[in-house]
């Protein structure tokens, strides 16, 4: 895999620790990167070959001289992209149980054909274990979970039920100090007002409060339910004098309306000055076009306002 190099090109080489405690070899492509444009499974790179005219660009020094490699190696920029290319094609067939980001494989299965949940999940498995066996890809035995209830994936925790939130990080956001300067200052009006330009920062009894509740809605998030593509979808919007605000629902199983996901923002200064039935409508617009990806194509879905007007809005012959 590592050939002599006299290569008129090189690149420096050190150790990085892994979460698990070992180290992994690291090459400084800053340079080689930046002539480029954008292009772990346990050394998934070394599965794929490097183009020959491409290989003395990789040299790296070591103590003992100069070194290439003819398998694409860590630190190019255009690695992640051509390595997660390849999984989602060795994968592909297997979609509709096996999801895959980068190096990692997420296998979630249902009972279904008169056979358990475990039982099919077991064949599943076996079925990602095959291909990999074919195409010599190999896991890393110390980061796998199996027959888990619960797994993290990106951050949050992924279940049955549906998706919450890192306690971990959220640990992390009760710990927020108080602030002391316009750069802490988050979201909510009476801090954003904080970050106007010629504003003084004073802190008052109104942004203790508003940071507060910040930090208590992020560590009482509600559990996101999972999309179901064969459901139909409703939207919730709706504004107020700073602020519009939205969210995705669906009923689950037992006729229950679960969220799916919220959004929200600030009013810019030119939309403040809108009539309330201008803010309502900017509201519904806003959630029409954030959420449009699971709207658009499907069955006919309900949209929830507070406002009447709205209802006929769309039969007016004078919509602005």
């Amino acid at each position: 895999m590592v050939r002599e190099s006299k290569s008129p090109h090189w690149t420096p080489t050190f150790c990085v620790r892994n979460p698990n405690g070992k180290w992994h070899l690291v090459h400084a492509y800053n340079k080689l990167n930046n002539a480029t444009s954008a292009l772990d499974m346990v050394d998934g790179y070394y599965r794929i070959l490097m183009r020959e005219s491409d290989i003395p660009l990789t040299a790296v020094s070591t103590p003992s001289g100069m070194l290439w490699e003819w398998l694409v190696i860590q630190g190019l920029s255009n690695a992640p992209a051509t390595f997660n290319r390849l999984v989602i094609q060795l994968f592909r067939p297997l979609r509709t149980f096996a999801q895959t980001y980068f190096d990692d494989i997420f296998v979630h299965s249902r009972a279904e054909g008169g056979q358990t949940a475990m039982e099919v999940h077991l064949k599943h498995l076996r079925r990602v274990f095959e291909v990999m066996r074919a195409t010599k890809l190999y896991a890393n035995i110390d980061k796998c979970v199996f027959a888990a209830e619960e797994i993290k994936v990106l951050g949050c925790f992924v279940s049955r039920v549906g998706v919450r939130a890192d306690p971990g990080k959220v640990k992390a956001i009760a710990a927020w100090p108080t602030p002391r300067s316009a750069g802490y200052a988050e979201l909510a009006r009476p801090l954003s007002d904080l970050l106007k330009k010629d504003a003084e920062w004073v802190w008052e009894r109104q942004h203790q409060d508003a940071f507060g509740s910040i930090k208590a809605s992020l560590q009482q998030a509600p559990v996101l339910a999972l999309l179901d593509e064969n459901k139909s979808f409703s939207v919730v919007c709706d504004a107020s004098d700073y602020a519009i605000g939205c969210a995705q629902l669906q009923k689950d199983d037992e006729g229950h309306e679960r969220v799916i996901a919220f959004l929200s923002r600030q009013l810019k200064a030119a939309e403040r000055n809108y009539p309330v039935h201008d803010k309502e409508l900017l509201a519904m617009k806003y959630a029409l076009v954030k959420f449009r990806v699971h709207l658009l194509g499907t069955r006919p879905y309900v949209i929830y306002t507070d406002h009447a007007s709205l209802r006929t809005a769309t039969n007016s012959p004078h919509l602005s």
